[in-house]
């Protein structure tokens, strides 16, 4: 379906409209302008215009991507959804919602993949996966501000990436592969963060040091 209303938007509504489109076409041009241009023809884009939407080339095209896919998820489910599920059955779902919506480009995403591989966008690629999983750990309710916003973004892109890594090669049934590996890590994070959570509370329990040495030099009166 044209939208040639897109003539007179802006760069980043532009950018955000051909995103899917252009994923859609890195499966056979690369992610490339002629991918860029193709999509433009198909939302009725002047090609002009299009091709001012990433001036980055690639990299850009793919971090559009990935922030439509992060949009696409959290549209998939509403606050009382979520909140009726476990820590676990939240992440478990956003994850496998992200594999639904890559489903139908893996040529796309193997192409993506590949180039945030390389030496120079080892930094871009970092934040693409910090965001990806910063956007699932928010719609799963997370709060944390201390070090635990770090760690468990950090643990979560990782098993998110490798999860990725099988999913491009996986060639069974409904995923089912991907779906048992991307099970067997995420209950390895919540092994993690119950024994986390144990470790802490005994923590609150030593003696402080500092407390007692205080009580020396300044004793109650």
């Amino acid at each position: 379906m044209a939208h040639p209303e897109l003539n007179d938007a802006t760069l980043d509504e532009v950018r955000e409209a051909l995103a899917p489109e252009v994923a859609l076409n890195a499966a056979f041009d690369g992610w490339s302008a002629q991918a860029v241009a193709q999509a433009a023809d198909t939302l009725g884009l002047d090609r002009d215009v299009a091709a001012l939407a990433y001036p980055g080339g690639a990299v850009e095209m793919i971090d559009a991507w990935f922030a439509h896919i992060d949009s696409a998820m959290a549209a998939r489910f509403t606050d009382a959804q979520l909140s009726a599920m476990k820590i676990r059955e939240r992440i478990t779902a956003l994850v496998e919602a992200r594999l639904d919506l890559l489903a139908g480009n893996r040529e796309a995403l193997r192409r993506a993949l590949a180039i945030l591989a390389m030496p120079q966008n080892a930094a871009r690629a970092a934040r693409l996966g910090w965001r990806s999983a910063d956007r699932m750990w928010r719609l799963a309710g997370d709060t944390a501000t201390d070090y635990n916003h770090y760690t468990k973004r950090a643990i979560l892109g990782g098993v998110y990436a490798a999860t990725i890594a099988v999913f491009v090669n996986d060639e069974s049934e409904d995923w089912v592969e991907t779906r048992g590996f991307l099970g067997r890590r995420i209950d390895g994070v919540m092994r993690f963060e119950k024994a986390k959570a144990r470790l802490l509370g005994r923590g609150q329990h030593r003696p402080s040091l500092s407390r007692f040495i205080g009580r020396l030099r300044y004793p109650a009166v």
